[in-house]
């Protein structure tokens, strides 16, 4: 009885080592492992939007990176989130005045925490593919949602603009009017008084 429960403990102890050295190993990088959806698409940004991206330069290479890491593999993935971690910092950091509302910041803002997160999930030391993948598809939402919110900046300053020469050209109409008034009604007063 005793050779027996001996027998169970060493094996048990052979078993219990094996096993946690199989699982102290890391995971094999399998580069055919593709992350986000090769397919997926930002909305197009607005001509206005699109000027001021060029001129805001970095916001230009942020774009990229995020376009790219739709359909990239692990290694890809690793490098891309940490460039997309150092753009969203220096696009956060440094919004021009013509953006500087506070919608455009809060989309800054969780664009920078997605690719923060990003970035954490995969330079972790075991690679979870499921974890990985929420995590571009949560990015991809953030990109979209900034995209969506610049070209609405734009557009509703276009509208405002629009807005207020079409005042400026009611006022002087009225004015007009006010004028073309007075003068008949000077006009009469000649003719009264002939």
């Amino acid at each position: 009885m005793k050779f027996i429960f001996s027998l169970l403990i060493v094996s048990g102890f052979i078993f219990s080592c094996g096993n946690s050295s199989e699982e102290t190993q890391k995971p094999k990088n399998d580069a055919s492992i593709l992350f986000g959806d090769t397919d997926f698409a930002f909305p197009p940004l607005s001509a206005p939007a699109q000027e001021q991206a060029t001129r805001w330069g970095v916001l230009e290479d942020f774009l990229l990176e995020a376009k790219n890491i739709n359909g990239s593999n692990y290694e890809a993935l690793r490098t891309r989130s940490e460039r997309m971690k150092q753009y969203s910092d220096s696009l956060f950091k440094n919004i021009p005045d013509t953006l500087n509302t506070n919608s455009i910041k809060s989309r800054l803002l969780v664009v920078k925490t997605r690719s923060e997160l990003l970035f954490q999930t995969s330079h972790l030391d075991a690679i979870d593919s499921l974890k990985l993948q929420n995590s571009v598809e949560e990015m991809n939402v953030a990109v979209n949602n900034l995209i969506i919110q610049l070209n609405e900046k734009f557009q509703k300053d276009n509208i405002d603009f629009q807005r207020k020469e079409d005042e400026e050209n009611e006022l002087k109409k009225q004015h007009r009017y006010k004028d073309s008034i007075l003068n008949l009604e000077l006009q009469d007063k000649k003719k009264k008084k002939v």
